[in-house]
């Protein structure tokens, strides 16, 4: 992160909001959610319960660490940690969950293996920021706001992230 990115904190209101903003806009039943640890475990979850999507399961992705230049880390392939089976996605219209579309690598890596499983995904975050998407005029399949701030959410609040961002020491 840039030291002079605006942040957000995003209140546990909000976040209700968000997720009341995104219900409407499905344009069709998903039989599976494919939640992107760690940020998309907490929307997934709310999402989940508001659609009554039983068939939950998780991404965990990781890029290597950040090679001689920033470019060439941004090329990097994605090491998949841990994937659902490809049968359990298979003919499946699956919601793919993360909290913040940044770059779109991660959630758009996600996308591509449940497409090449069988499966039919459509990506969903709370904030969406256009101004790091690597991916051009492609956008989310359904986002609750535009923001080109570092967002925090109310659960990483108190648990570290913030107290590195906000300069606090933990307690």
């Amino acid at each position: 992160m840039k030291p002079e990115q605006r942040r957000e904190i995003i209140s546990w209101e909000e976040v209700d909001r968000l997720v009341d903003h995104l219900i409407p806009q499905f344009r069709r039943e998903f039989t599976a959610m494919v939640m992107i640890t760690r940020g998309g475990i907490v929307p997934g979850g709310l999402l989940a319960d508001a659609m009554n999507i039983t068939h939950i399961l998780t991404a965990a992705v990781d890029f290597p660490a950040q090679l001689a230049s920033q470019k060439s880390s941004l090329m990097a392939w994605p090491e998949f940690i841990q994937f659902p089976a490809e049968d359990k996605l298979r003919n499946r219209p699956t919601l793919i969950v993360d909290d913040v579309w940044g770059s779109g690598r991660t959630i758009t890596a996600v996308k591509n293996r449940v497409s090449a499983a069988g499966g039919f995904p459509e990506t969903c975050v709370l904030h969406f920021n256009p101004y790091r998407s690597l991916f051009g005029t492609v956008r989310p399949d359904y986002y609750a706001a535009i923001t080109d701030a570092f967002v925090i959410y109310p659960w990483e609040i108190d648990r570290g992230v913030d107290k590195l961002i906000l300069g606090e020491e933990p307690s």
